[in-house]
């Protein structure tokens, strides 16, 4: 990522997103300044094509901004990841005035593909679209929309109109009258993603707001939102084992038994447990890295390497956050040592759509030389 983007993401973490986090967590509320924070310093648009006003930027820039911000607010993180995934589907497919309202900041999206009936199956919605004239009427029952109140628009999925295929995918503003969020988000962790349940009740929207081909829906879901969300996710599992890692490494250092006259950090064993969370955060990191230039380098492994990436990081930031938990012991479960909201954080990554099981069948698959899907 260009130096002036790096700086101006560190002062808005230092500024807005740091400072913010603790109350975002503990109330459970959308990080509406963090949004807007990031907004003013061109951060939203950064994957925005430069001819319509965004950075221009691309997937490597996502990782790295989403990562760093997981690291002081995971729910801020995570919104700022699907904004992303969906804004990649726009790039390719959107109106250029929604393009342009992104690029601007003026214009949050976010994805809304799992369903109720379907669950982690994101690629197999149940969710209706009948055409009417010139307008397209959408039932459905989306189990998981992050930044659902928030949002100004929806990168939606359904079954085709009429066409052959899975899934069919569509631009739905918020606004749309019979869309609703069904219930407020009140999590384990990632607290303030606001990520609800989302209905569609006879919602109509124009017939132009399809995004690709009717029945086309699953080229766009693994083509493109895969890649970009699963390496997202995965730079943000590494995010939060790094803040993990370095709170738990100044706790250790930091508290004495005083009757021994040392620090935690000069126990061995601890030091120990402390290295080997930090060597699978690199061995994960470095993963990451490897799937990313796959991906912009088109290589034949660039769908293992995807799926491989957002397993081991989704299963290595629960082994490696508890393992700080363990470390910092009993104060681990006080709000101000900071370890326990990221170890709670560090859950989702793992039961996202695809969920580590699910890839993991994926990658045993590829590997005996099975259709995927």
């Amino acid at each position: 990522m260009p130096d002036g983007y790096a700086r101006a993401l560190e002062e808005v973490v230092a500024a807005s997103i740091e400072p913010a986090a603790v109350a975002v967590d503990t109330e459970g509320r959308f990080p509406s300044g963090n949004i807007d924070a990031l907004r003013d310093a061109g951060l939203l648009g950064l994957i925005s094509a430069t001819e319509v006003g965004g950075t221009g930027l691309g997937l490597r820039a996502a990782t790295d901004v989403v990562g760093r911000i997981a690291g002081s607010c995971t729910s801020t993180a995570m919104i700022v990841c699907m904004h992303y995934a969906a804004t990649a589907v726009l790039e390719e497919l959107g109106p250029e005035s929604v393009r342009r309202d992104i690029a601007a900041g003026r214009h949050l999206t976010t994805l809304a593909f799992s369903e109720s009936g379907s669950r982690s199956h994101f690629w197999a919605p149940l969710s209706t679209a009948d055409a009417d004239g010139d307008e397209i009427i959408l039932d459905a029952s989306k189990s998981w929309v992050t930044a659902a109140t928030a949002a100004d628009s929806f990168v939606w999925s359904s079954r085709p109109v009429g066409a052959e295929g899975a899934s069919t995918i569509w631009l739905v503003p918020a606004s749309t009258q019979g869309i609703k969020v069904d219930a407020p988000f009140d999590g384990l962790g990632l607290r303030g993603n606001d990520s609800s349940p989302v209905s569609a009740v006879g919602a109509r929207i124009p017939a132009d707001h399809r995004l690709g081909d009717d029945g086309g829906g699953f080229d766009i879901m693994i083509g493109t939102v895969l890649p970009w969300f699963s390496l997202m996710s995965a730079s943000i599992s590494v995010g939060v084992m790094a803040a993990a890692i370095d709170r738990t490494a100044s706790h250790l250092s930091a508290t004495r038994l005083e009757h021994l006259d040392e620090s935690l950090a000069n126990n061995p064993v601890n030091r120990l447990r402390l290295a080997r969370s930090k060597v699978t955060t690199d061995q994960v990191a470095m993963l990451v890295d490897d799937a990313v230039r796959a991906v912009e380098g088109d290589r034949d492994d660039a769908t293992l390497r995807v799926l491989e990436a957002k397993a081991a990081a989704g299963d290595a930031a629960i082994e490696v956050t508890d393992a700080c938990m363990r470390l910092c012991g009993g104060a681990a479960f006080r709000k101000e040592v900071g370890v326990e909201r990221l170890f709670r954080d560090s859950r989702a990554a793992a039961v996202m759509a695809p969920t580590s099981d699910v890839l993991y069948d994926f990658i045993g698959k590829a590997l005996c030389g099975l259709p995927l899907f």
